[in-house]
């Protein structure tokens, strides 16, 4: 292969590895569910930079390896670090270790021979936190976002015990206090035990359930977990004209500090003065990881000198002066009693193996996933296979492969099944429009009647920009759904006729009333006739978003002549070329809408659905407005109307709204606290106009 050739094909794997890496960040740092484990995870980040070490042409402003984490959720208000809240680089092995120590030396100019102390701590598994004081009183809380901006959790952070609400001592003016929230293992048994007799969803792990304690919106909520707190670095420091010096010139003496500050500190960090030392230490620290009572994943060396770690500073999106060594997965042997398909509540079909228990790490695991069919057959796992199970990173079991000698005489191939088995509806692998491969997981397509998804797509069928139902919201759709009232999208129309057949009535459940009975009676009622885009988007088919369900809508300009080709568009027919050939529509978003039409079960629900409400055609488009063909995006937040209701004006004047700038985009219209979006339209020459100049070009539309 020529080397043209291979930078090719590194750029291209570098932009897959970057896609798939920023999906797992928001996986794991927005929404507290990582998919992955941490050792597949790291297996992914080393490629990637091994990448970018062999062709450093890939490393750009976008890359990766500058980032940190994700971008703080919306729903939080933002709090921008003084001082960056940056990553550790990561070590697998003892001969890393040595490496880390030997390239601290040579930059710092010194003899291989020299004595450079190191600390070394275990590495809480929880959620980085920044907690400022100022005067020695707590005035904000954040979690570490993308490292440059986290998000405010200073209400939830206020009810956790191991924070102080004031400083003890003479603390600095001001003070960012680092360290990680988590759950003990008790607790965290103990809330599980709560949640199950409460009828709520387990947490899948003591991480996870500190990370979804601390990012909730009701304080209330935090203030009955049980979350703890160690300290262990420090952000932002200024110290008044009365103070001589920081309070601190060692990690050990910020360490110190802490604790006399009134913060929890972890009694097992130590300092270390050479590699073998440090090697003692975490063969320590793992040997003793089961009984410590919280999650760890490995153990922290910094250097302890402040001014040595000024020195060192930084490069890329970690500190040259710190690492993480983290500790290998933990294996075990078990036996496959049976394989079991678990639905998500977006359709994928998952398989779970069922195994006879086995401690692992300290956990009793008696389940472990198997990811998808793919998989299966690649390890060629069997129900009664013994199988080598691993907990890597301590968040989902898997298993790494089979013993052969062991495999049972008669084991048949595990055969995957090819319909859903909550609904019985068609499975299908979608296919990959530019490899022309079946994709990894296998969709039931009965989005309007499968059980395992009927919550979800009942939320999505009400939400704002479908029927958007007042009264209709999450906790109401979940609560009709476990009485058996609402299963399926026509009956939230039959919903008022029923009741009045029955002996037990709405107005008599708890939280209910007559009054609001009858407003959510009437706001039913006022959305039995709704636009042909939107009750298309309602639908919730595949890849069918507000954009392409406008598109569909434009182009079939009913919904019987859209549900009579879609039924006939089978692969290579005139009927999916008819589809396909929609601008912006393409094989995939084609693929997506046959499959749902010719499903029989969504065929019924759909007639069912039909016979309650009436379709309008979409709201005709202006095509002389003078954004007409342009391509805007909005940023910042706007005062006199939603975002939505902006995108929606945008679109009902001819425009295409884009969720980022480029050198495509016609028009930005920026409201307050614009940012990146804002800077990149300037950078590349693009018109900018605030809230007030697009109402007065589309004339206040």
């Amino acid at each position: 292969m020529s080397k043209r050739d291979e930078r090719v094909r590194a750029r291209e794997e570098h932009a897959k590895l970057g896609e798939e890496i920023a999906a797992h960040d928001r996986a794991y740092y927005q929404n507290d569910a990582p998919i992955i484990s941490d050792a597949e995870y790291d297996a992914l980040r080393q490629r990637y930079q091994a990448l970018e070490a062999e062709f450093p042409e890939l490393v750009d402003e976008n890359s990766l390896s500058r980032t940190v984490g994700a971008a703080p959720a919306e729903k939080f208000a933002k709090v921008a670090h003084a001082v960056p809240m940056l990553s550790l680089g990561n070590i697998f092995s003892d001969e890393e270790l040595e490496d880390f120590v030997a390239r601290v030396k040579r930059f710092l100019g010194l003899d291989p021979q020299a004595e450079v102390a190191f600390t070394a701590e275990p590495k809480i598994d929880g959620l980085s936190c920044s907690l400022r004081y100022e005067k020695g009183v707590l005035v904000s809380a954040a979690t570490r976002g993308d490292g440059l901006v986290g998000e405010d959790v200073t209400a939830n952070v206020r009810t956790i015990a191991d924070i102080p609400q004031k400083l003890a001592g003479a603390p600095p003016e001001i003070i960012d206090v680092r360290g990680e929230v988590y759950m003990s293992h008790s607790d965290f048994a103990a809330l599980n035990e709560r949640q199950a007799a409460a009828e709520k969803p387990l947490f899948a792990n003591p991480r996870n359930a500190a990370a979804g304690s601390l990012r909730q919106l009701d304080a209330n909520i935090t203030a009955q977990r049980p979350l703890k707190f160690f300290a262990y670095a420090w952000g932002e420091l200024v110290w008044g004209a009365a103070e001589p010096a920081p309070p601190a010139d060692t990690q050990m003496g910020v360490i110190a500090a802490f604790r006399d500050f009134g913060f929890t500190v972890n009694p097992l960090t130590i300092l270390c003065r050479s590699a073998a030392e440090m090697l003692a230490h975490f063969r320590d620290i793992e040997s003793r990881r089961a009984a410590l009572g919280y999650d760890i994943d490995g153990v922290v060396y910094k250097v302890n000198d402040l001014a040595l770690q000024q020195r060192l500073g930084f490069v890329s999106r970690a500190p040259r002066w710190a690492t993480a060594h983290k500790f290998p997965a933990e294996k075990a042997i078990s036996v496959v009693r049976d394989i079991e398909i678990q639905v998500g509540r977006t359709g994928v079909l998952t398989p779970v193996a069922r195994l006879d228990p086995v401690t692992v790490g300290g956990v009793v695991v008696s389940n472990a996933t198997l990811h998808n069919e793919d998989e299966i057959t690649r390890k060629d796992i069997r129900v009664g296979d013994s199988v080598i199970v691993q907990r890597a990173g301590d968040v989902i079991p898997q298993i790494l492969g089979i013993v052969p000698e062991k495999r049972p005489e008669g084991a048949k191939p595990y055969e995957f099944p090819h319909v859903c088995p909550a609904c019985g509806s068609a499975a299908v692998r979608e296919i990959d429009a530019k490899t022309g491969e079946a994709e990894a997981a296998r969709r039931c397509t009965g989005t309007l009647v499968c059980p395992a998804q009927a919550v979800e797509r009942l939320r999505h069928f009400c939400s704002r920009n479908a029927f958007d139902i007042e009264g209709l919201g999450d906790k109401q759709i979940a609560f009709f759904y476990d009485k058996g009232l609402i299963g399926a999208p026509a009956d939230i129309f039959t919903l008022q006729r029923r009741d009045r057949e029955s002996l037990t009535k709405i107005e008599n459940f708890e939280g209910f009333g007559k009054v609001s009975t009858r407003k959510l009676f009437a706001a039913i009622e006022a959305r039995r006739e709704i636009a042909l885009n939107r009750f298309i988007f309602a639908l919730g088919i595949r890849h069918v978003g507000e954009t392409n369900a406008i598109r569909l809508a434009r182009s079939f300009e009913t919904f019987d002549a859209l549900r009579e080709t879609a039924r006939h568009a089978t692969p290579g027919s005139e009927a999916r070329r008819r589809i396909n050939d929609i601008d912006g529509i393409g094989e995939v978003v084609a693929e997506a809408v046959a499959d749902f039409f010719v499903e029989p079960h969504n065929e019924r629900a759909l007639d069912a659905l039909l016979a309650e409400v009436r379709i309008l055609p979409m709201e005709a488009l202006k095509s002389d407005s003078p954004v007409a063909g342009k391509t805007v995006v909005f940023t910042g937040s706007l005062e006199k109307m939603t975002r939505d209701e902006a995108k929606a004006m945008a679109e009902r004047l001819g425009a295409k709204v884009s969720s980022s700038v480029s050198k495509k985009t016609d028009l930005v219209i920026a409201g307050a606290d614009a940012g990146s979006k804002l800077a990149k339209a300037r950078e590349l020459g693009v018109e900018v106009i605030d809230e007030d100049g697009w109402l007065a070009l589309v004339g206040g539309a």
